[in-house]
């Protein structure tokens, strides 16, 4: 990134922060404190220097005459909200109907942690994941749904352990087909969601 500032200066930020929360950056529990959390920020937002359209760019067409429903479900993922620096953590669920071809079912896993590995909201994450898989793979329908517990819910704020957001982005025929949509999302449905998603 343009401007990006230098392992010294976030350190020094961090020591900020430990000084602010009430604490003594000096004391021995906190002395290697601000290079850890560099070193850890380098890790959660990894995804800011890889490219998702990449992973993305070598497709097959061997799948012989398959025309099916492809899904992955329970893709675990961790990301950080934009607005508290907290972590969000859920499961994505994938599934497309391939058109002329298809992609490697890591390759799905992939694109959800690059993306996840930036400052987000939920809303966005999920498109983010639906547009750069649908542009890829051009296939007849793509559905990604999403649910995850936000931690600036649970820990901060109106503290609600437990509470669960679900997004779902449905593209193609999984938009346009009212039973293929009711299919996809039966389908999808996590385990650990007791209520359908809404079709």
């Amino acid at each position: 990134m343009k401007d990006s500032p230098d392992i010294a200066e976030v350190e020094a930020a961090v020591r900020t922060l430990l000084r602010w929360a009430g604490d003594d950056p000096a004391r021995e529990g906190l002395v290697d404190t601000p290079n850890r959390v560099a070193r850890a920020y380098r890790e959660f937002f990894s995804g800011y220097a890889q490219d998702p359209q990449a992973v993305l760019s070598a497709t097959f067409e061997e799948a012989g005459d398959y025309d099916d429903m492809v899904l992955v479900r329970n893709i675990r993922f961790e990301s950080h909200c934009e607005h508290h620096l907290v972590p969000i953590v859920g499961l994505a669920h994938i599934a497309y109907l391939p058109g002329k071809r298809v992609v490697g079912l890591s390759k799905l896993a992939r694109v959800v942690g690059l993306y996840a590995k930036r400052l987000q909201i939920q809303e966005r994450l999920t498109s983010q994941i639906a547009d750069t898989i649908f542009d890829a793979l051009q296939p007849r329908g793509l559905a990604v749904v999403m649910e995850a517990q936000h931690m600036c819910m649970t820990t901060r704020g109106v503290y609600k352990p437990g509470s669960t957001t679900v997004t779902q982005r449905l593209l193609g025929l999984y938009s346009s087909d009212a039973p293929l949509r009711k299919e996809v999302l039966a389908a999808l449905r996590s385990p650990h969601t007791k209520e359908p998603f809404h079709a």
